[in-house]
């Protein structure tokens, strides 16, 4: 029911597609002000890039919030907060989906695998990363589980190391599966416009 929920919801909302540099860009907008921006690979339909944008209590955009996809590079855009930056060493933490799993990769964690313990907190909701050396911690959810209120499994959940990036897998429930290619059917009747409509396209 929760899956179905939505899925209501991403048909609802008003939607703009762009074609443009071999992705496939959707911009939906929810009844309730919400802005969220995707990218897909035109040939694979694979998603690439996931983004959200809510207004202030005074209406104003707030930054876009990158959930899929590489981080923000620093200093694009406007002079802010970004400008200061973290040391090239720092773990970068990203998501970068699969066809059929959703995908995390920490660059800059040097340690071997042995070193790493990747599980599933279930009272949290969350993935829990840490090393047996204390040097690295971290939590984080898979949003994608909350919106279709699915639950979390530990037998779903793997993990690599190579070349000083930790790649963190989680295979997709089927029920999302069935949801993402009933999605891409229906992103494919969205009216196409042409590459000089930015909108969805805002950084």
């Amino acid at each position: 029911m929760a899956v179905t929920g939505w899925l209501e919801s991403l048909r609802a909302a008003e939607k703009t597609a762009l074609l443009q540099d071999g992705r496939r860009k959707v911009h939906y907008l929810f009844p309730d002000g919400k802005e969220m921006a995707e990218e897909y690979d035109e040939k694979t339909s694979e998603l690439r890039v996931r983004k959200w944008r809510v207004k202030s209590a005074l209406g104003a955009l707030g930054q876009w919030q990158i959930e899929v996809g590489e981080p923000a590079l620093p200093g694009a855009g406007s002079l802010g907060p970004e400008l200061i930056t973290e040391s090239n060493s720092n773990p970068i933490f990203m998501r970068k989906d699969t066809k059929m799993s959703f995908q995390w990769r920490i660059r800059n964690l040097p340690y071997p695998k042995d070193v790493y313990s990747v599980c599933v907190d279930q009272k949290e909701r969350c993935v829990v990363v840490r090393t047996t050396n204390k040097k690295y911690y971290k939590k984080f959810s898979i949003p994608d589980l909350d919106r279709y209120q699915l639950p979390l499994d530990d037998s779903s959940l793997s993990f690599a190391h190579a070349n000083c990036t930790l790649i963190i897998s989680y295979q997709k429930p089927k029920e999302v599966l069935v949801a993402e290619s009933n999605l891409q059917k229906e992103l494919k009747k969205v009216q196409t416009a042409h590459s000089s409509d930015g909108d969805c396209t805002t950084q």
